[in-house]
């Protein structure tokens, strides 16, 4: 799968800006503050429908602007393939491929897989549980449709439960037959997920691994703990063991919106025990791991972007990925650095084509 050329309009910074890339290797350089790793998101953006770094669709207009439009044209599977994504405030955003949008978002999810590496890949050791799952979610998302339907329509339920919990608080009541419907809802929904959460790491562990002892260079011992209330039993049996405490809490306490990942190294949570060295290669044999089992499931190389990767990262560390990209078991990558001497010096080694954007 290859980027021919990129287009924005509006988005973040770039108030008009067109990329050709016909390089295997586009490099995107320059001062911080210029939008280097806009351009990275708008590609993120185009893949998986949202932007990397920001949730909140509106800010990633332009300001003093109404609207943003990102315009990219692929080749996949030798077919050429134009995908638009667009929003204006007060409206919905609208994806289009070939100039047909999209009914549902979630539909276009996984057509161009897509892998990011970058600085902000630290909030899954450091944030709380809602970000190591989103990044179970995704890696999952982009090749089991199903599953994505299923976890859209488990939170819509839930956030339905959570407003009755809060209902009942409000008004000194309780409905346990009202309650019993979501509960029913929730349980059914909850199956499927965890289910494909716990078959995905049997497969995804062993790969991070692999990746893990290939970076570091090291002989410690690395682990991923899939930790999940589900464990212990059907989630309709914790609802009922835990009515009393949603009641007080008016949320709700058990379900699969409450699993998490253990990052682990020689048996200890890597956060508190992990040096930064090795929570650095941590997170890149994570990242690279979701590649390869990305790349597996959907049968192309995913586009592979590191934002800022060679800033954060010793010598020994970039010299390693730069090994990895010049193997064809990668394809187009992108890469944005502050340096641009430094980038070209370590993008040559490769002996792959390669194009210089200096913004």
């Amino acid at each position: 799968m290859h980027l021919k050329k990129l287009s924005l309009i509006n988005y973040k910074n770039f108030e008009s800006k067109d990329f050709e890339l016909d390089a295997k290797i586009n490099c995107i350089v320059g001062n911080n503050g210029v939008g280097k790793t806009n351009a990275l998101d708008a590609i993120y953006h185009l893949a998986m429908g949202k932007s990397y770094f920001n949730p909140v669709a509106t800010q990633n207009i332009m300001h003093g602007s109404d609207f943003f439009v990102i315009d990219g044209e692929f080749e996949k599977n030798d077919r050429q393939e134009k995908i638009i994504c667009s929003l204006k405030k007060g409206n919905k955003k609208i994806i289009k491929r070939n100039g047909k949008a999209y009914e549902k978002l979630s539909d276009h999810v996984g057509f161009l897989p897509l892998v990011i590496i970058s600085p902000a890949d630290r909030d899954l050791i450091i944030e709380g549980s809602d970000t190591r799952r989103r990044f179970i979610d995704s890696v999952i998302s982009q090749q089991n449709k199903q599953y994505l339907s299923s976890l859209i329509a488990y939170n819509k339920v839930l956030q339905q439960r959570n407003a009755l919990l809060k209902y009942f608080a409000a008004n000194n009541t309780f409905d346990a037959n009202n309650l019993d419907i979501y509960d029913q809802q929730l349980d059914e929904l909850s199956k499927p997920i965890y289910k494909a959460r716990k078959e995905f790491l049997a497969v995804f562990v062993p790969i991070f691994i692999d990746r893990y002892l290939a970076i570091s260079s090291g002989s410690e011992q690395v682990g991923l703990t899939y930790k999940s209330q589900l464990h212990d039993g059907d989630l309709a049996i914790l609802f009922k063991e835990f009515l009393n405490k949603d009641k007080a809490l008016q949320y709700t306490s058990q379900g699969i919106h409450k699993d998490d990942l253990g990052f682990e190294i020689e048996g200890y949570p890597i956060k508190k025990f992990g040096s930064q060295g090795q929570q650095k290669s941590f997170l890149i044999a994570l990242k690279l791991a979701q590649f390869d089992f990305i790349k597996e499931k959907a049968g192309v190389n995913p586009i592979l972007l590191l934002d800022d990767i060679f800033d954060k990262l010793d010598e020994e560390r970039v010299s390693h990925i730069v090994s990895l990209v010049n193997d064809d078991h990668f394809g187009q990558i992108f890469i944005s650095d502050t340096h641009a001497d430094r980038t070209e010096k370590v993008v040559r080694k490769t002996h792959q084509s390669y194009k210089i954007f200096k913004l």
